[in-house]
């Protein structure tokens, strides 16, 4: 058995983009460890917050409820503060996470990574998705800590998670066909993922640039569970869970990855199996 660390930038983020493989790992005897670099305080802050109680406070909690769905055995959360999109004042506070000193994030990962003996580390594709400044972070930051431990883990997998642009593009199709709105800003909005995102990017990446493709059918009950636990940002209202049930295993049922050292093209297969 291995073990796989995910890293992530904010609480919610494990859910979408890696619990079904998460839950796969733990499902197969592997241990799962989740790293989370900032609080997510600049989410949505829903109404029934306590007196005294803040937002980040209610996502750790939240993170907490998930990563026991998922099967996680350790979670860590660095502590920095959440950067808010590209452009936002909170880029230039003094724990952001986007202004964060690069070698020194990368070593308390490189920690954890050599702590665990860590056979795959996961993180985001160079532009993070959809481009928010956090999400960039966690790919500079995996990436210099991947070369930290490169002596010590020789054999350290890193795949970059991230969302099939071409394959979203048909599942806002199917969703539109069913009546479903994407999530856009209102869900009135369409969503395009060929639209520029918060760096001028389309969302994701191309198909032809992906090298895996995991089938998590088989966890989609947990990757749902997993993102209800994050009441506070992924409501019983919103685009992700009215969805029905076959349309949500059809749209989540499989995770992407780019992984180092492969030529694109994407295969069906897993990241224990590199």
């Amino acid at each position: 058995m291995g073990t796989l660390l995910c890293f992530h930038a904010h609480p919610d983020d494990e859910s979408i983009t890696t619990g079904g493989s998460m839950a796969k790992a733990h499902a197969e005897g592997h241990r799962v460890v989740l790293v989370v670099a900032t609080d997510g305080d600049l989410g949505d802050r829903p109404d029934d917050l306590g007196a005294g109680e803040t937002l980040g406070a209610r996502r750790r909690a939240e993170t907490l409820d998930s990563a026991e769905v998922l099967g996680v055995d350790r979670v860590e959360f660095l502590g920095y503060a959440d950067s808010g999109l590209t452009g936002w004042a909170e880029n230039e506070a003094v724990n952001a996470f986007v202004g964060a000193d690069l070698d020194r994030a990368a070593v308390r990962l490189a920690e954890i990574l050599r702590d665990e003996r860590v056979d795959v580390l996961t993180t985001y594709d160079s532009h993070g998705g959809y481009g928010h400044p956090d999400h960039i972070m966690v790919h500079r930051v995996g990436a210099r800590a991947a070369e930290l431990v490169r002596a010590d883990l020789p054999g350290l997998l890193v795949a970059e998670a991230t969302m099939n642009r071409d394959a979203m593009r048909a599942m806002m199709t199917i969703a539109e066909e069913m009546g479903i709105a994407g999530p856009g800003p209102r869900d009135e909005e369409r969503f395009d993922p060929d639209a520029p995102m918060d760096d001028g990017n389309p969302m994701g990446t191309p198909e032809a640039e992906i090298t895996l493709g995991v089938d998590v059918s088989a966890y989609v009950g947990d990757k749902r569970r997993s993102m209800a636990a994050h009441a506070s940002q992924i409501g019983a209202d919103s685009f992700f869970l009215r969805m029905p049930e076959d349309a949500f295993a059809l749209a989540f049922g499989t995770e992407w990855f780019i992984e180092h050292g492969r030529h694109p093209g994407p295969r069906q297969g897993w990241l224990f199996d590199s």
